[in-house]
């Protein structure tokens, strides 16, 4: 279980380790007056502990968004808001990661930093970089012995990263 969590929380910080995306009205707006700098805020959310895939929130005072964030290969993450999409890379930077084989509880608290660019669509120039907070509970799955396994898919799992930086969009 240890490898399936920490495997979707890594992929999740990259997700939530972003922080940016642009509904369409923000999107007018942001054309409309030229190049836009701010601090961006998110929240990524997942109760999935086997999946790549993961709710985002953007908000702040660029642009306000909610989209996905999939994970890919490494520590390279698709952002995908209505009108375009963008890469976050992302690098874990310390914390704490516990496994308690009596009780199988999974508890992550994890630091990480974050850049984002390559955009699409309303995203095209964005760029930016942070700092994001990764906290993570799973309860791994019991083998036919009744032990904690590790390997088992989570019977539980709760993921929230809290995210913010400077983002600009041209």
């Amino acid at each position: 279980m240890r490898k399936i969590i920490t495997s979707a929380m890594i992929a999740a910080a990259a997700a939530a380790t972003l922080g940016t995306g642009l509904t369409a009205a923000g999107a007018a707006a942001a054309s409309s007056r030229g190049a836009v700098s701010g601090t961006e805020s998110f929240q990524l959310m997942s109760t999935n502990g086997t999946s790549n895939k993961s709710s985002m929130i953007a908000y702040g005072s660029v642009f306000t968004a909610a989209g996905t964030d999939v994970s890919g290969k490494g520590n390279t993450d698709t952002v995908t808001f209505p009108n375009g999409s963008f890469k976050l890379v992302h690098k874990i930077t310390g914390g704490t990661q516990q496994f308690n084989p009596a009780t199988c509880l999974l508890s992550i608290t994890q630091k990480a930093t974050y850049t984002v660019g390559s955009g699409t669509g309303a995203y095209a120039g964005i760029s930016g970089s942070g700092k994001a907070v990764v906290n993570g509970l799973g309860i791994g799955g019991r083998n036919s012995k009744g032990k904690c396994s590790q390997s088992a898919p989570p019977v539980a799992f709760h993921l929230v990263i809290n995210g913010s930086g400077p983002v600009s969009l041209p």
